[in-house]
């Protein structure tokens, strides 16, 4: 697999942790009530980061040269 493409993935993958926080977020906020909550927000959060920290990557890595 090229550069290139790996980075395609991990861009992909990437944006798919974004929306799983979106949905636990919602849930957490308007469905989810005591312990359920907080646990819901706190995988909300780490989605968020982890997704931030993976489009950090891709992005300050450069170009792929072919």
């Amino acid at each position: 697999m090229s550069p290139a493409l790996m980075k395609m993935w991990i861009a992909l993958a990437s944006m798919g942790f974004m929306f799983i926080a979106i949905l636990a977020i919602y849930l957490s906020r308007f469905k989810m009530k005591g312990f359920l909550k907080g646990t819901f927000a706190a995988i909300a959060y780490f989605f968020m980061i982890l997704a931030g920290l993976l489009i950090f990557f891709v992005v300050f890595s450069g170009p792929v040269n072919e």
